[in-house]
């Protein structure tokens, strides 16, 4: 086990939807209701809260969550210690402009500047972990990745990662930046759940090299498969997510789910999966049980040249 996954613990949680969806901004009352729901997270002993920049509620709002983030463990009551042991990490490579307008962009200006920027609504001179958010078509994957190694040298990041890569695309990467053992690239985010397991061949790269996979989106597809997670999930006395969550970690030691977080009640139900322990026969029986996973989201099929882009 590396050093940084030895430092996240099993699990973390992101807040994406606290801004996507309005959660947070619906009062004041509302937006302290997700701030007690991230602390309670840390006060169990959870330290790895992801954030990125674009989570907002609109492109002028640039930033939003990763300052609730940041206020959540800034508020926290508790010493310095805890607080130095909990890691905030954020994503940039996709842009939003007036008019709603998104897009990627990888140079390494923009890369700088957003990290940059990151660091200052955080309040941290050093990122804990800093990830490229999407691949930019207009640049070459080599190009990127020395942008991103570009960023690395420049001091404010901790450690780098990498979010929505394929097996491939990760591969080349720790070729050219490294191994978490060599000080390179120590996480990808992708999707993965019981509903999504396209490319599940990135975690056989992941655990190849000691990367840790950080899925995002974890529960997918769970509410409508109670008749799958029902029945083990009442032999446990847990819920059917919590079932899911057993399956996921149970797939390899380099996972850490980062299930969506802005209630105090989601909080403490991942939490309890961690105690869920799934025999061979329940993992045998969710394995066969398990639909045909959703398509390659089309948002990752990009017009690119660059063979190690997958284009259409």
């Amino acid at each position: 086990m590396t050093d940084f996954r030895a430092s996240i613990g099993d699990l973390g949680f992101g807040s994406m939807f606290a801004q996507f969806r309005g959660i947070a901004t619906e009062s004041q009352e509302a937006y302290d209701a997700v701030i007690a729901a991230l602390q309670l997270a840390m006060d169990e002993g959870i330290r790895l809260f992801d954030t990125a920049d674009i989570y907002a509620t609109a492109w002028n709002t640039f930033g939003q969550n990763e300052r609730m983030v940041a206020e959540a463990l800034r508020t926290w009551n508790a010493n310095p210690e805890a607080k130095g042991k909990v890691v905030i990490a954020t994503k940039a490579g996709i842009t939003r402009k007036p008019g709603e307008v998104w897009g990627r962009n990888a140079t390494v200006d923009y890369l700088l500047r957003a990290a940059e920027a990151s660091a200052g609504r955080l309040g941290v001179s050093v990122i804990d972990l800093w990830q490229h958010h999407r691949l930019d078509p207009s640049l070459g994957f080599e190009e990127q990745l020395q942008n991103l190694d570009a960023l690395r040298q420049r001091g404010i990041i901790k450690h780098l990662g990498v979010s929505n890569y394929s097996a491939t695309q990760l591969r080349r990467a720790l070729e050219i930046l490294g191994t978490p053992s060599e000080g390179g690239i120590v996480s990808i985010q992708n999707q993965l759940s019981p509903a999504y397991r396209q490319e599940i061949d990135v975690l056989e790269v992941c655990d190849a090299f000691g990367v840790v996979y950080l899925p995002w989106s974890p529960a997918k597809g769970v509410k409508d498969m109670g008749d799958l997670f029902g029945p083990i999930a009442q032999a446990h006395g847990c819920s059917n997510h919590a079932v899911a969550m057993a399956w996921l970690r149970s797939l390899s030691p380099n996972i850490v789910p980062i299930p969506g977080v802005t209630r105090r009640e989601t909080v403490l139900d991942n939490i309890a999966a961690l105690k869920v322990k799934l025999n061979s026969d329940e993992l045998a029986q969710i394995n066969a049980g398990l639909p045909e996973s959703m398509p390659l989201d089309q948002e990752l099929i990009e017009p690119s040249k660059d063979p190690l882009i997958r284009h259409r």
